[in-house]
């Protein structure tokens, strides 16, 4: 029997995948808002709107279930309509439509308009670079540019986000600047690839202006680079954060292997050469820089030997900060037509092999940090502790720093410097301290590469 929603026209939109994802659903939340339109992330709502993840194997299923959960809600009278948009959508509507068809509507990650209009509300040009922001009020994902035009044999994404379009400068301090007035701190900079930024408006890599014009937004303190793709890196970025103290001294640069044979077949314009000098380079450059990497196991063809010359490499390079993914077979990628003939447990087998290896490394740097003084801004309070980072660290995927929250109290969202008291593999414990002496940095000249 169908019992009336109590949340009459509240819209949920329930958000998975990656921070690409949360942006856009901020973005939309941000246009309902500006509609007059009761909008909430992930709780109650009678209209729900899933924004979905197309990217892998583990992050289709969990959409798919996600769908399922709600039109099953649907069907019990606790919810009136569901929507879907977002990389999955795009990517399989035709199949979505004819598997799940209690969906009202199936959107892809083009249309937004649609989707409002759906909604009963009308796209809003004036609300550029308006959100409703879900994450903590102290940092906010600034999306520099959207889609992708590398070629990688095992990536789908441009299929389902398109080439790659950068935002213009102007628009992205502007934006910004509108986040540093609602109390934002830390921006951290997000696109497919932010190394291809400018290509399509200046007709150069323009990363280095970019952070340079952010720099100068009164109220920011941190500004993060993540998702940076190693050929053609544009080293003049290293300058500027060297000498810029808001740029944090920090990267994420996918690396995904490092066999030459397999980066080939991977499509990633480099080798295994050039990528360890690239990496050289940056320590040199930025001997403080913390490096965070993701790395791929079980690609088409990758033989024992080739997994050791990777596991062998980690071990030497020494990342501050590493993920490990098992190897997904796409279909419609350049990949999908070579034979996906690593064992699944092989597979699972050599990624825990890598993230044994880093565990390790992670410990023995964490170490080094006892009795050592480091600026971290408090992202949340977790039972008897306050949950920071350093500059060294990401949101949700590196280390936090833990501070006990029943002798003191710090306030969310500030910054505080605290010294380091004890260690473990992925987290650092520490108490404030009253004064400490700030990083001197010297200006260094790089030049583009």
């Amino acid at each position: 029997m169908r019992t009336k929603s109590i949340k009459k026209n509240r819209i949920n939109v329930v958000t998975l995948g990656c921070s690409k994802n949360v942006y856009d659903s901020e973005v939309l939340m941000g246009q309902l808002k500006g509609n007059n339109k009761d909008v909430v992330h992930e709780q109650d709502g009678n209209i729900v709107v899933i924004n979905t993840c197309g990217f892998i194997d583990n992050a289709k299923e969990e959409s798919v279930n996600t769908i399922l959960e709600f039109v099953e809600q649907k069907q019990q009278g606790e919810v009136d309509k569901v929507f879907v948009t977002g990389c999955l959508s795009e990517r399989y509507k035709p199949d979505l439509q004819k598997e799940i068809p209690d969906v009202d509507q199936y959107f892809g990650t083009t249309e937004l308009p649609g989707l409002l209009k759906a909604l009963e509300a009308d796209y809003k040009h004036e609300l550029l670079g308006e959100r409703l922001t879900t994450t903590p009020k102290n940092y906010a994902y600034l999306k520099i540019a959207e889609g992708c035009d590398r070629p990688c044999s095992f990536c789908a994404i441009p299929l389902m986000r398109g080439g790659h379009k950068s935002t213009p400068i102007e628009d992205l301090v502007k934006e910004a600047k509108n986040l540093a007035a609602n109390g934002v701190k830390e921006l951290i900079l997000i696109a497919q690839d932010l190394t291809y930024y400018g290509l399509d408006l200046y007709k150069k890599r323009n990363l280095a202006e970019l952070l340079e014009n952010l720099a100068k937004v009164e109220g920011i303190e941190w500004i993060r680079l993540h998702y940076a793709f190693p050929t053609g890196f544009p080293m003049d970025v290293l300058d500027v954060m060297k000498r810029e103290p808001k740029i944090c001294n920090y990267i994420d640069i996918p690396l995904q292997h490092i066999n030459t044979e397999l980066l080939k077949s991977m499509r990633r314009g480099t080798t295994s050469e050039k990528t360890t000098k690239l990496l050289r380079d940056f320590r040199k450059y930025v001997p403080e820089m913390a490096i965070r990497t993701t790395l791929i196991v079980g690609y088409p063809g990758e033989t024992q030997e080739q997994f050791e010359e990777m596991r062998d490499w980690v071990e030497e390079m020494r990342f501050e900060r590493l993920g490990c993914f098992t190897y997904s077979h796409e279909e419609n990628t350049h990949a999908y037509n070579l034979e996906d003939d690593v064992p699944q447990d092989v597979k699972q087998d050599r990624a825990n092999q890598i993230m044994e290896i880093q565990s390790q490394i992670s410990w023995e740097l964490n170490q080094e940090k006892i009795g050592q003084v480091f600026k971290v801004v408090i992202d949340r309070k977790e039972g008897n502790y306050f949950v920071g980072r350093t500059e060294f660290d990401s949101p949700d995927v590196d280390n936090e720093v833990l501070i006990d929250a029943t002798s003191i109290y710090l306030k969310t969202g500030e910054f505080y410097e605290v010294k380091v008291t004890d260690a473990a593999d992925f987290d650092l414990y520490a108490e404030p301290v009253h004064e400490a002496p700030k990083p001197v940095r010297k200006e260094l000249k790089v030049k583009s590469v």
